[in-house]
């Protein structure tokens, strides 16, 4: 992400309003990223990360790890980003060819194709309810073992049983512990996780 000054001013309010924490470096730069990218400072409250989500998640970035989105605005979000970095295969769910069917929503049918294909990609669900219950059924019957996944999307069905069950799982991953969430929160957290991951690994490739 390219930063200007008044970016810069932003984050030294968003710094100054938050105050202490108990975050790791690392984590607290996804919950400044988020706080920006929304101006809700209850997020710093909110998002759970797994133990070593962000360890995995740069490691797999710089791996060129495939990126499975549920919408087209997170895919958008990131891929500006994206291409200035690891330049990672993204793919978006409501993309994917699917025969129809009328047991599940589009991108739950789309986000399986895409996971039978990467079961061990990166997934960001930031929208469907439905593609995170998918992924995370996926993963209890053993056919998925993502490298990480992040989901932020709004809850108001079966939200926090899905994320209860996700939590339980191996699998690392980013969620916002909340009814809360969006598209927005998604893109803004895999964006801070590409330039810390680039931080860690950019170095080694552009000399490589």
């Amino acid at each position: 992400m390219e930063w200007h000054i008044t970016d810069a001013q932003s984050l030294a309010i968003i710094d100054s309003e938050i105050g202490d924490h108990v975050f790791s470096p690392a984590e607290y730069e996804i919950v400044r990223r988020v706080t920006y990218a929304t101006a809700d400072f209850e997020y710093k409250s909110l998002i759970h990360f797994s133990e070593r989500a962000l360890q995995a998640g740069a490691a797999a970035l710089a791996a060129r790890t495939t990126i499975v989105v549920d919408v087209p605005m997170v895919q958008v979000g990131i891929a500006q980003n994206i291409q200035n970095t690891f330049a990672n295969p993204v793919y978006c769910s409501l993309e994917a060819l699917t025969r129809p069917q009328k047991e599940k929503t589009r991108a739950a049918w789309g986000i399986e194709t895409l996971a039978k294909r990467y079961p061990e990609g990166i997934f960001v669900v930031g929208q469907a309810q439905t593609a995170l219950t998918t992924l995370v059924d996926l993963i209890t019957c053993e056919e998925i073992q993502p490298a990480l996944i992040i989901a932020t999307p709004v809850g108001f069905v079966n939200g926090d049983t899905t994320k209860e069950r996700l939590h339980d799982s191996l699998v690392p991953h980013i969620t916002i512990n909340s009814r809360k969430g969006n598209a927005v929160v998604a893109s803004a957290i895999v964006d801070g996780l590409v330039d810390l991951a680039w931080q860690a690994y950019g170095q080694e490739r552009t000399q490589s």
